[in-house]
């Protein structure tokens, strides 16, 4: 079990892996990322599809990450379904939010999440990148900002009421949930992963629609939501203490009105903040990435997600251990976010057996559950 003295007593070298949430180049764990793992140490490793062959394929990766790193670390995925679904090689392919929140089925939001979780486990996750908050409006179905079938509501009642009930089958299973794109990215008119998405929304219009699911999910007494991914919008029209908007347009992901201001201060989040992923359009476009992963740590963040390049991921880690050797990233600062890491790495549970029959068994439900759904990948019957 990962806690906070461990974290803390490691080298300086290995506290700045832990920051960072890092990808790997294929399949396999050959020479190339094992030397990246032994370099940075990080903190978790994210799942894409170009690391996914077969299910047993996918398990002795994982096992190796884990057993290729002192420190147990977070094994993730963007596991929506729909169109971010990083399994559909080797599971059948799940249903998107939107279709299940047409149908109005909330046992099937449930059992989405049921057979994601227990999917995940028996492959070696523990953490899952979802669900996604975003509200879409008949209005914002019109954005050419990907979001169109992620999301779970046009309100913030339904994506409040869907978020708790897939939070819960996933969750019941063993398999911690993030929700993203925090404050809401729902309202931009582009893409996040090409450029960045100006949100012209005012602190008070956030606070009344795309804040407030999150609100109520901060606010419960069952700590539901452990972590939040923070998004790369700009939003202009808001400045959390002046209310006014001024100077150059940071994204959200390394903005310290958003992060620290927003998220921490005024909503009280405490659990674990990660980025979206820092070679994205929006940040690449802004800043170069020694500027975005310095900037996102001060700005609050615990955990930097760079998803692709090994080249970047050892430029990001170089960057944060200079300039913690420097003394610009102070101690208390990298002991606040390990002590959020080593708080939600003890809320993980170790990977199911894995097991070819349940596996399969799982696929057929996803399957079932298109069925009821009159759902077939890439669009409805």
């Amino acid at each position: 079990m990962t806690d906070f003295q461990t974290l803390q007593s490691l080298p300086l070298e290995h506290q700045i892996g832990q920051l960072l949430f890092i990808g790997l180049p294929g399949t396999e764990l050959d020479a190339e990322a094992r030397a990246l793992l032994e370099e940075v140490k990080p903190g978790g490793v994210i799942i894409f599809g170009r690391n996914v062959a077969a299910p047993e394929q996918l398990r002795g990766l994982l096992d190796g990450v884990r057993a290729s790193l002192r420190v147990e670390p977070l094994l993730g995925i963007d596991q929506e379904g729909g169109l971010v679904d990083r399994l559909r090689k080797i599971c059948t392919p799940m249903p998107a939010a939107r279709v299940i929140r047409q149908h109005g089925d909330l046992a099937g939001a449930r059992a989405h999440g049921r057979i994601t979780g227990e999917v995940l486990r028996l492959l070696g996750f523990n953490m899952n990148f979802a669900p996604v908050m975003s509200i879409m409006t008949d209005d914002r179905d019109l954005l050419s900002n990907g979001l169109y079938s992620r999301s779970y509501g046009r309100s913030p009642g339904e994506v409040l009421g869907y978020t708790m009930v897939y939070l819960r089958g996933l969750q019941g299973t063993g398999i911690l949930g993030c929700t993203k794109h925090f404050p809401g990215i729902g309202a931009g008119e582009v893409d996040t992963h090409e450029e960045m998405a100006v949100i012209h929304l005012t602190h008070d219009d956030l606070i009344a629609q795309d804040l407030a699911p999150y609100i109520e999910l901060f606010q419960r007494e069952d700590n539901m939501v452990r972590a939040v991914m923070v998004s790369h919008g700009g939003f202009p029209n808001i400045d959390i203490h002046r209310g006014t908007a001024g100077g150059r347009l940071v994204p959200a992901s390394i903005n310290p009105s958003i992060v620290r201001d927003l998220l921490r201060d005024e909503l009280g989040f405490d659990g674990l903040v990660v980025t979206d992923d820092l070679e994205m359009g929006a940040i690449a476009k802004h800043c170069a990435i020694e500027e975005a992963s310095l900037r996102a740590v001060l700005a609050g963040e615990d955990m930097l997600l760079v998803c692709a390049r090994p080249d970047l991921i050892r430029r990001s880690y170089q960057t944060l251990l200079d300039a913690a050797r420097r003394g610009e990233l102070s101690r208390g600062r990298i002991q606040a976010s390990l002590r959020r890491i080593a708080a939600f790495k003890a809320l993980t549970k170790s990977p199911l057996p894995f097991d070819p029959k349940r596996f399969q068994e799982l696929s057929a439900e996803v399957a079932e559950l298109n069925r009821k759904l009159n759902y077939v990948y890439g669009g409805r019957i």
